[in-house]
């Protein structure tokens, strides 16, 4: 068994650093949009029409199946839920 430790989960699973960022980034996008859906009470439809997409596809989302969603999607649904995105970009540890 190893004793190696890691920051992220994703830093665990992942074969690759870019990798384990990109889920990094996704997972909290995600993460985001089921918070705000669930705060404003939507239902999934509702989700749905505001943001531009099917109710299979919120459900999908608020299961959390991230190999379904690239950043990009997940950017249009943030800014289509009515938030903002910002990013920072740090040197690696």
């Amino acid at each position: 068994m190893s004793n190696e430790t890691f920051d992220s989960v994703w830093d665990a699973i992942e074969d690759t650093a870019a990798e384990a960022e990109n889920m990094k980034l996704r997972s909290g996008l995600m993460m985001a949009l089921e918070q705000h859906i669930t705060r404003q009470g939507w239902t999934q439809g509702e989700a749905a029409k505001r943001l531009g997409v099917t109710q299979p596809r919120v459900s999908d989302l608020m299961r959390g199946k991230i190999h379904l969603f690239s950043l990009d999607t997940l950017v249009n649904m943030v800014v289509a839920a009515g938030l903002h995105v910002e990013m920072r970009v740090l040197d690696a540890a």
